[in-house]
């Protein structure tokens, strides 16, 4: 395959934006290149900063956030600890890496207002429009209006969400790994509540998520740049960092444009 272009997926890790609820926004302690040569002298007896290139060491930083931070992929196990059947839930580690790469497929949601719970029927009437047949293997990502949002005080609260029998739809037609721009797979939860409060009705808490125990499968989350896609005639990569037993790994997944 001839790359023609490498478009990043990903958000950059940040802590100074609301980019999760509070108490979930990443911390990052960044230590400089001088602060970096007082740790290189300690682990030299004899050194002296002033021997050190420019006077400079090494510079780091310390990262303090959930496994769900930044874009990442959720794994199974997150959903639910065992499947309908009974089965033990994948954790992130254990998920097949053929999971995460296939052909793309952008569903483009922007004109659907926040909250909005997306139905089989327009995943169809979308896939209609940009003539695609779903297939196994093929990824599956959603498009939303949060995605512009992104770093802003309403990122949380903005796009729509992927249903239960929306979800259901494209698993049953073997995707296994889907994604979408917004903060959650399923509509913002501020809406969602409001929904409850009103309806009573737990079965539209989570429910693309919970689908997952029927039909176990994958998600990316705070995707970005999915506005630069095409709808199809892309192939994607986005593999997770292996986290032991974790709910999710970090990831910074590329959609690849072949050439002619």
């Amino acid at each position: 395959m001839k790359i023609n272009q490498i478009v990043d997926l990903s958000v950059s890790l940040r802590g100074d934006i609301p980019s999760d609820p509070p108490g979930f926004v990443p911390e990052i302690e960044y230590a400089d290149h001088k602060q970096g040569a007082k740790q290189m002298v300690q682990s030299f007896p004899g050194l002296s900063s002033q021997d050190l290139p420019g006077g400079e060491g090494w510079s780091l930083e310390k990262v303090k956030m959930s496994t769900h931070a930044g874009t990442h992929i959720d794994a199974p196990y997150h959903y639910r600890s065992v499947t309908d059947d009974g089965k033990r839930m994948m954790t992130i580690d254990e998920v097949p890496l053929d999971w995460f790469h296939g052909p793309g497929v952008k569903l483009d949601f922007r004109h659907l207002k926040d909250g909005h719970i997306i139905t089989p029927e327009e995943i169809e009437q979308e896939l209609h429009r940009i003539n695609h047949k779903l297939a196994p293997g093929d990824i599956v990502l959603v498009n939303t209006s949060a995605g512009a949002k992104y770093g802003q005080n309403d990122y949380l609260h903005s796009g729509c969400g992927m249903g239960r029998e929306a979800t259901l739809f494209l698993t049953e037609r073997g995707v296994r790994l889907v994604g979408t721009d917004a903060w959650s797979w399923d509509a913002p939860f501020s809406m969602t509540a409001k929904r409850f409060e009103q309806e009573k009705d737990p079965s539209i808490i989570w429910e693309g998520h919970y689908s997952g125990s029927t039909i176990p499968y994958c998600q990316i989350e705070k995707l970005a740049n999915l506005d630069q896609l095409p709808s199809t005639g892309f192939y994607v990569m986005a593999f997770p960092v292996k986290v032991e037993k974790a709910s999710a790994g970090w990831a910074r997944p590329v959609a690849i444009l072949s050439g002619e």
